[in-house]
């Protein structure tokens, strides 16, 4: 085997296969959770290199209020210029590498603060500019605070919408990921009686292309089976509880078989997720938020991951919320952020090796 080089180019988006990856990790809402989350995994032995976009005072600050010994260590990838990147490095446990992002504002644990709405932006942007340009093979992100963004002015619906614009894609699909099964949203954050109308033939055929590209791309699927909820209890009952099956989501399925993607329904929702049926497919389209999520998240509220198809980059995130009533205190549990960056491993890993 050739010996790795100590650089490599930042317009190549895939690194050789003896250099280790190198992970963003955005540290999300200063008065969160994120911040403690990424001390704590940093304990962890990892085999890549994880850098923490956070402020670095602001990490030093919570780790000394959480009596961790982590070592922050300054984060030196781009020191050879702009288009020349230094070779990633194994995380070593015990420390954790740091992009510094500053505050808006000081921060405290449990205490929103609009005036920090831009730095949690500043950190998805720093992310995303890395991961397009190369310098990062994935982005594993904490959790964000809707609210207060959009409290300081900030059109925000979410990571999912977020990195699409940054990132210019058309279409970002919103999915969770457990070793359970894997949960793909045909509409996100949209109140219940805007559902229905956000549904169409043509959204649901770029949804369901989407989720077969990628569950190709990344998880190396040959033939991706996919399962298509219904809207309606009992799918509609043939027309008597609705008639979005009839008119929407059985033509669209009939599109896309069309086209060689194997999927299959529409099915009533509350029997797709048995187990039995479950195991026929690699992924189920659910129609509404709260249709399919609940389902994964008592499957392993744990172990879920959220991922963002439809994108040119790769990224992941913990599925669960900022935690202000237990941030600083030590009491969060780490695991979804540990899952995130073990599945974000995974597929970057594959990705490359294709």
């Amino acid at each position: 085997m050739a010996a790795t080089p100590a650089r490599r180019s930042l317009r190549g988006n895939q690194a050789l296969s003896a250099t280790p990856l190198r992970i963003a990790l955005t540290s999300g809402e200063p008065a969160g959770v994120g911040p403690e989350l990424c001390l704590a995994i940093a304990e962890r032995e990892w085999p890549c290199e994880l850098v923490c976009i956070a402020d670095h005072d602001m990490l030093a600050e919570r780790a000394q209020r959480l009596g961790s010994k982590v070592e922050l260590l300054k984060y030196k990838g781009v020191a050879h210029g702009p288009t020349e990147l230094s070779a990633a490095r194994q995380h070593q446990p015990g420390t954790l590498t740091v992009e510094h992002e500053p505050l808006g504002s000081p921060s405290t644990p449990g205490r929103l603060d609009a005036a920090n709405s831009r730095y949690v932006l500043n950190l998805l942007d720093r992310a995303a500019k890395g991961a397009l340009s190369g310098e990062f093979s994935a982005i594993v992100t904490a959790p964000v605070h809707k609210g207060i963004i959009i409290d300081s002015g900030v059109a925000f619906t979410g990571h999912t919408e977020y990195f699409a614009e940054l990132t210019r894609a058309p279409l970002p699909v919103m999915m969770l990921a457990s070793k359970a099964m894997r949960v793909a949203l045909a509409t996100t954050h949209l109140p219940l009686k805007d559902v229905s109308a956000a549904i169409t033939i043509d959204s649901l055929r770029q949804i369901v292309t989407i989720m077969d590209h990628d569950l190709k791309k990344w998880w190396g699927i040959q033939q991706p089976r996919i399962a298509v909820c219904g809207l309606n209890p009992h799918a509609g009952e043939g027309g008597h509880l609705g008639d979005e099956e009839i008119r929407i989501i059985a033509p669209a399925i009939e599109q896309l078989g069309a086209q060689g993607i194997k999927v299959s329904g529409p099915l009533p929702a509350d029997t797709a997720f048995v187990p039995r049926i479950l195991a026929d497919f690699d992924a189920v389209l659910a129609m509404y938020h709260d249709q399919g999520l609940p389902v994964i998240k008592h499957a392993g509220f744990e172990t879920a991951v959220n991922i963002t198809l439809g994108l040119p980059i790769l990224r992941t995130s913990v599925d669960h919320g900022t935690a202000l009533d237990i941030a600083g205190t030590g009491r969060a549990d780490p695991s979804s952020l540990g899952c995130a960056i073990e599945l974000a491993i995974e597929l970057a890993s594959h990705s490359c090796g294709q």
